[in-house]
Order: C-alpha cells, then structure tokens, then sequence
C-alpha cells in the first residue's frame, strides 16, 4: 500500500497489468509535449475523507487539489470545507496546530511593524494581538470567515453539523520554476 509522500511506490505502482503509473506518465509527457512530475502525494485511509479539484479556467484542467478528512460522513460539508481550503489556502486547522516558532515570528513582526508605525508602548500588546488574530484568520482553517456565508466562521459551519476536520491536504501545480500555473 502507497503511504504519504511515497512518490516511488505510487510511480512504480500498477494500475492495470503490466501498466505502472509511472509509465502512464511517460505517455502523458510525450503526448502533451509537457514534462509532468509528482512531487506530492497525499494518502488518508482513515474517516471520511472527500477530494475537490478546482480549475482556474473552465478551458483547462484543475490547477488546485484539495483531500480533506472529516469525523462524520457529510457529503456536502466536505465539499463545502474543500472548495474553502482550495480559495482560501490554510495553513493549520486550528490554532493549536500553529508551532510556537511561527507565533513567535509572527509577533515579532508584529511588534516591529507597530513600532515603526510610531505606536505608543503602552498600546503594543493589545496591538500585537489583534495582528495576530488577523494571521490566524488568515492560516487557521476553523477561524476563517465562511466563503459560502463570510458573516460566519469555518467553525461555525462545522459545529452546525457536529463535525471535525481530522486533516487536509491542499496540493497545486506549479510550472518548471515553481509558480503556480494559472492559464
């Protein structure tokens, strides 16, 4: 069985007799005169786990691929919470999720930023942590408003349907130096 970022094992993975995936790929480069790699790999085998593929352009193929997991099986609310970490690119489902090196970072910059604005010191705390709550609206999938309903958050959403998000995978392609292809 393929496990998370096992790129070999899904290349050299068959999906049919004699036909790896690898060598479907070969075919795929030659027909399209493209070179087509697999960097990512993403693998949950555990909850109810749901996929949505967005396109950039109606003309081309999906761009931005999103897995995510959740503890109940709810068709809708999974599509619903991957077309919102395809347009919204979180970083972390929840605030605990956020490693201590980048809260410190991100207060550093904050502190900084304040002070070169000329804010008073006795103003810096409290101003420091209202950016950072704007960086975890921003990187923390459950503080983020609803795209469907931005008067509500992500977590609202879910708690209406007694739901989690175990974990998510939000994969895109990029072209040969590493942007995002975007048409």
């Amino acid at each position: 069985q393929i496990r998370p970022a096992d790129t070999g094992a899904l290349l050299a993975a068959e999906v049919e007799p004699g036909t790896t995936v690898s060598a479907l790929l070969d075919e795929a480069n030659a027909t399209m005169g493209e070179k087509i790699e697999v960097r990512q790999l993403a693998f949950f085998d555990d909850g109810y786990v749901a996929s949505y593929l967005h396109k950039s352009d109606p003309g081309l193929p999906p761009t931005t691929g999103v897995l995510v997991e959740l503890d109940v099986a709810d068709a809708q609310l999974a599509k619903d919470v991957a077309q919102q970490i395809a347009a919204m690119a979180p970083r972390y489902i929840s605030r605990e999720q956020v490693p201590d090196e980048v809260l410190v970072s991100e207060r550093r910059i904050a502190e900084e930023a304040a002070r070169a604005e000329g804010k008073p010191e006795a103003a810096l705390a409290r101003i420091i942590e209202g950016r950072l709550a704007g960086f975890y609206k921003d990187a923390v999938l459950v503080d983020q408003a609803f795209v469907k309903d931005n008067k509500r958050t992500v977590a609202d959403r879910l708690g209406d349907r007694g739901a989690t998000v175990r974990r998510f995978a939000r994969l895109q392609i990029r072209d040969r130096c590493g942007s995002v292809r975007v048409g």
